[in-house]
């Protein structure tokens, strides 16, 4: 016991989700890391602080891999305080940030630049995905693993995405450059030139109404079989994004059954709305990749249940009012959803499989949002409870009953396309290396002392 008289917090649970299960214990935290799992009724070390989580679940801290925290250059709507503000009240104590800002997060001077701007304004730890450069695709060969370990690459445009691959050359230039430096790809994967080449038949949408048959699914399923196509010529680790139809779902997990090292993530939105919400919710719900069909969210739950899919995202792209009340052509696509994330998958999971145990449900929430993302992207110290890991932990109550509305946003934009749900579970509280950073039932939060994560 000598060694734990060091500790200076201690987490008491009787639902602590490990590796191994759910079961209760005692987290012994020191300076920011777990110190050692202890099991139930084994004797504190004397005089140690304790947190008592009580009916709550106690989780490893999640993992969001997709965000857009907008800065720098787009400020006006989201930036990193009110960002990590949302996230830690969601779970999240860990971002993946994209690069498609203002300037565009190209090279690691950029990189660089971006961690110094969040530097004391951030209440999550972070790391961030750079541009993969249609212009230079050769530069991820010698990329630093220091600076980035992942690639965002845009296979399609939209109001924020200025760096697109049109050039079928230039893309595979990407692969080959992404496998001889050990990068991992990170894609929006939709055909661009097909709905240039759509559009220029029918028109651009003019109504939410038609909005998903007018950015239709063979946009995905025609980028998923190029990039599979890439990764069989060059073995290159490639991550699908924001999947959205059945037919990519069946082509990745094909393609990943043939020993290709390619993954996908779904996001929370494609699993609570569908096209229906579209036509009704307009610009709240537009998104890139549009919301499908019934049958399609149907599929992507089949395959998060399965196991087929890697990691969740939000793909958190919060726009102003403003901006998204605008005309259909002009509204951009894209909406808030890191604080909205686990809570509204929980939900779904909950409402689709009433009968599970919630403990198998918890677990498999948690291998996608945290183990899952840490083993992707190789986030050492992150998305386990286990000794010697970051003390980043949730107290999630699973049956809080509660319903969203806007003043509960915490993204900077105010606004979420969940109000008036009704949801299932809740999170009281959220620690990142051992400090409350968020607490629900003073509405406080913590130091904005995130790390960037090397």
């Amino acid at each position: 016991m000598a060694e734990l008289t060091t500790a200076d917090l201690a987490v008491t649970a009787g639902k602590l989700v490990t590796p191994t299960g759910v079961r209760a214990g005692t987290v012994l935290i020191a300076g920011g890391r777990v110190l050692a799992v202890q099991d139930a009724g084994a004797a504190l070390p004397p005089g140690v602080p304790t947190l008592d989580a009580g009916d709550c679940y106690v989780l490893p801290g999640l993992i969001d891999s997709h965000v857009h925290f907008r800065t720098p250059g787009l400020t006006h709507k989201e930036d990193w305080e009110h960002g990590s503000r949302a996230a830690v009240a969601g779970g999240v104590t860990t971002v993946l940030d994209m690069p498609n800002t203002v300037p565009p997060t190209l090279t690691a001077e950029d990189v660089r630049a971006k961690a110094e701007l969040v530097r004391s304004h951030s209440l999550v730890d972070h790391r961030f995905h750079i541009g993969a450069d249609p212009d230079h695709p050769e530069t991820l060969a010698g990329l630093d693993p220091a600076v980035a370990t992942s690639a965002k690459v845009f296979m399609a445009g939209h109001h924020t995405a200025p760096t697109v691959f049109r050039d079928p050359a230039q893309l595979e230039k990407a692969f080959i450059a992404a496998a001889e430096g050990g990068v991992q790809l990170v894609l929006h994967a939709e055909d661009g030139e097909l709905f240039a080449l759509l559009d220029q038949w029918w028109g651009t949408p003019d109504s939410y109404l038609d909005y998903e048959a007018r950015r239709p699914r063979t946009g995905g399923i025609a980028a998923v079989a190029k990039v599979i196509e890439m990764v069989r010529r060059h073995h290159t680790k490639a991550h699908i994004l924001h999947l959205s139809s059945r037919e990519e779902a069946d082509l990745v997990c094909a393609a990943r059954a043939a020993g290709l090292p390619v993954s996908f993530e779904v996001t929370g939105h494609h699993l609570s709305f569908t096209d229906t919400d579209t036509r009704r919710l307009g610009a709240r719900t537009r998104l890139s990749p549009s919301i499908r069909r019934q049958s399609d969210q149907d599929r992507l739950w089949q395959a998060l249940v399965a196991g087929e899919a890697d990691t969740i995202g939000s793909d958190h792209a919060p726009h102003t009012v403003e901006e998204k009340t605008r005309t259909v052509q002009e509204s951009p696509p894209g909406l808030p959803g890191v604080q909205e994330l686990a809570v509204a998958v929980w939900t779904g999971m909950r409402r689709r499989l009433p009968e599970e145990h919630p403990d198998v449900a918890v677990m498999r929430l948690v291998r996608h949002l945290s183990e899952r993302p840490a083993e992707l992207f190789g986030l050492g110290g992150k998305g386990r409870i286990v000794s010697g890991a970051d003390a980043d932990l949730v107290f999630f109550a699973p049956d809080d009953t509660w319903m969203l509305s806007a003043r509960d946003v915490r993204a900077k934009c105010g606004w979420s396309a969940y109000e008036g749900w009704t949801m299932t579970g809740r999170v009281r509280r959220t620690i990142r290396r051992g400090e409350t950073v968020w607490d629900a039932d003073s509405g406080t939060f913590g130091s904005y002392e995130g790390r960037w994560i090397p």
